[in-house]
């Protein structure tokens, strides 16, 4: 059965940093796109991040580009996020999710879904 398992949320001040994980199991992380998304209260979920499958092409949303950085360990089946300078906007929950389009989109599309870790930056 496939199954993706989010983990690393928690509360942090503004300016801090998390590392959020994504493991898989019952497939291979790299046949799949894998992408991050979030969704905060009132809010629509929203394309964070992804990697594409294979070549491992990776895509962020412009809030934050240059902040965050998507990472994939073949040998651990798990995609990483590494968020810096955590603002207090990026407060919301943030789901993995896996498909095998020919490319990775920040599109919510996707077929495989975890269920989300939560990521508070508050002062």
């Amino acid at each position: 059965q496939l199954q993706l398992v989010e983990s690393g949320g928690g509360l942090v001040q503004p300016g801090e940093s998390l590392r959020l994980s994504c493991a898989a199991s019952g497939f291979t992380l790299d046949y799949y796109n894998i992408a991050w998304f979030r969704q905060a209260p009132g809010k629509e979920r929203e394309g964070v991040s992804c990697i594409s499958r294979g070549d491992g092409t990776t895509n962020y949303a412009g809030s934050v580009k240059g902040r965050f950085t998507i990472s994939r360990d073949n040998a651990k089946n798990t995609v990483y996020l590494q968020m810096n300078s955590l603002k207090p906007e990026d407060t919301a929950v943030y789901y993995c999710a896996a498909d095998q389009r020919w490319f990775c989109t920040l599109n919510p599309s996707y077929t495989y879904r975890g269920q989300g870790t939560q990521v508070t930056v508050s002062s």
